[in-house]
């Protein structure tokens, strides 16, 4: 567990549990799951000092359930936002769709499990993955914060709780944005595979296990932009504050949610775009089979009517009559050859013509 102090521009990272409240700041608590569960007991003793109030059960088990998908809740004391991530690594068992299925191997190793976010006035506790490079990435960072050389570029230190909280979900959002370029590349092979000329594609399989997870991945990001929704809508309904420098903090806050809520609308409109990519290229897959098909017998249909007088001449000479024109003749032979080859090369020279034949490159 880290825990971390935040009072004005300082940042200090503790070591214990804080026993009384922080003046003029507030407390980062940040676990693992299951850290949260085995110190559950000294957790809630800590809400209880600092804050006064303890987490209910209900929003208890929902920190503690990995299936969870993301949501807002809220009460009278402190808001509970589950928020699952997008992120690349090794997924907890049955955290998320991409454990389950093949496919490219980017699909499989984006993992989806849950961060919980309890947001008290003074306090806020978040429960991670054990795996979770969010927190850590976020907590280096905090501490550089306030480095003299990042605050004189404009770097700030959260002033709250739902501060901290935004930032550790749109670094999370960030986080799937950066493996867009190698979801794309992997997914852009899938599609030339597809419609390479003369390939047989076979690996249906892991294609549908793609499908599957993108469209899993789609309904992920829908969960997690209706949870930032309902939070702005809460933070709307939050009574007014009497100070300049409070009610500027809160609208910077609504600033923030909505530009979270701005990257999360990015994260769906580019998963259902490589969704459309991925399901334009099979059905392209399927045209140019049908095509494909379609040329063969053009060309069948054409060769079959070039052969249809060949074969009528041949079966009226073959006829078992004693009397047929040019059959007891010494050149009737050649007659019949030269018919049928002048027959054969005409309807080639018409077929050609009209485009029923032609070359496959052109």
């Amino acid at each position: 567990m880290r825990i971390f102090t935040i009072v004005g521009t300082s940042v200090v990272e503790a070591t214990a549990l804080p026993t009384t409240p922080v003046p003029g700041g507030f407390v980062w608590m940040a676990c693992a799951r299951g850290e949260f569960e085995t110190q559950l007991a000294q957790i809630q003793a800590t809400l209880q000092q600092l804050c006064g109030h303890t987490l209910v059960d209900l929003h208890v088990s929902d920190l503690l359930n990995k299936q969870l998908p993301s949501h807002y809740d809220y009460t009278s004391q402190y808001d509970l936002l589950v928020f699952r991530r997008l992120a690349a690594g090794h997924p907890e068992a049955e955290s998320g769709p991409a454990a389950k299925h093949s496919g490219p191997p980017i699909l499989r190793r984006i993992d989806t499990s849950p961060v919980g976010f309890a947001v008290f006035d003074q306090v806020l506790l978040t429960v991670h993955p054990s795996d979770c490079a969010v927190r850590d990435s976020y907590a280096d960072k905090l501490l550089a914060a306030t480095s003299t050389e990042l605050r004189a570029s404009g770097a700030r230190v959260p002033t709250s709780p739902a501060d901290v909280m935004l930032r550790i979900v749109n670094l999370m959002v960030d986080g799937y944005l950066d493996l867009r370029r190698e979801l794309t590349r992997q997914l852009d092979h899938w599609q030339t595979a597809l419609l390479q000329p003369g390939a047989r594609f076979s690996n249906w399989g892991a294609l549908l296990d793609a499908r599957l997870t993108l469209h899993q991945l789609d309904d992920v990001c829908e969960e997690q932009r209706s949870a930032i929704q309902d939070w702005i809508e809460a933070v709307k309904t939050w009574p007014d504050t009497n100070s300049p420098a409070a009610a500027r903090e809160r609208e910077l806050l609504q600033v923030r949610s909505r530009d979270v809520l701005e990257h999360i609308e990015r994260v769906v409109h580019h998963v259902r775009r490589l969704e459309q990519s991925v399901e334009t290229a099979v059905q392209m897959h399927f045209s140019v089979q049908g095509n494909r098909a379609n040329d063969i017998m053009l060309t069948l249909t054409v060769l079959t009517a070039i052969f249809l007088p060949l074969n009528l001449i041949a079966g009226i000479f073959g006829m078992n009559f004693e009397v047929i024109p040019l059959l007891h003749r010494q050149g009737g032979f050649w007659w019949a050859m030269g018919a049928m080859a002048v027959i054969a090369v005409g309807m080639g020279l018409l077929f050609w013509r009209k485009r029923y034949l032609k070359r496959s490159g052109s």
